[in-house]
């Protein structure tokens, strides 16, 4: 019996957001989003133009600690902004509706800041509501390609990875997911250890 690889790849991620990350979501306070457990931690900078979020490229060595928020918004962020280059679904940062192609930067590879959502979630709900967009348009196109889409290079909105096989970045995505979801799991361990129940 043939294994369809394109539906292992999808049930793999579905099984950690629906038994692992999402469930550890509920509940998170904005407390806990922005808790900073050492000093010097990457994370979503509140202000009066909105939330920023901590970047430097390239990153410092050894990289900061990073925050519940930051991690929240860089996985959400990052599936949201893939599913814009790869599938074009959802708004760019700058407004225009990208699930129209023909509206769609043409010139925008994956790492394109357009793909980004325009706001930067500057409190818990609204991270995790980034977070379960991100996973919706990311999660939709990739269930809706085929055995020859996942085995297609990513081509020139690949940039450095253009080689590289859909199915590769969607292994590589749900990798992330898992790290970092993982992370923010430990996080909210600690937290509730130093504070007590949320």
């Amino acid at each position: 019996m043939p294994i369809n690889w394109g539906a292992e790849i999808v049930g793999q991620l579905e099984f950690y957001w629906e038994a692992h990350l999402r469930p550890r979501l509920e509940g998170l306070t904005d407390d806990e989003y922005f808790w900073e457990p050492v000093p010097g931690c990457w994370s979503v900078r509140p202000g009066p133009e909105g939330s920023s979020l901590d970047w430097e490229y390239p990153e410092p060595v050894p990289p900061p600690f990073t925050t519940i928020a930051w991690r929240l918004v860089h996985i959400g962020g990052t599936l949201y902004a893939r599913a814009n280059a790869f599938f074009g679904d959802g708004t760019g940062s700058a407004g225009a509706d990208v699930s129209d192609r023909s509206q769609r930067p043409t010139d925008a590879d994956m790492f394109d800041r357009r793909h980004l959502p325009s706001e930067v979630p500057g409190g818990a709900a609204a991270g995790i509501a980034l977070l379960e967009e991100g996973y919706r348009r990311w999660h939709d196109g990739v269930a809706a390609l085929d055995e020859q889409a996942l085995a297609r290079p990513l081509g020139p909105k690949g940039v450095n990875y253009a080689d590289y096989s859909m199915a590769a970045l969607v292994l590589h995505l749900n990798r992330e997911v898992m790290h970092h979801g993982g992370e923010i799991g430990v996080l909210r361990d600690l937290y509730r250890a130093e504070h007590g129940d949320s």
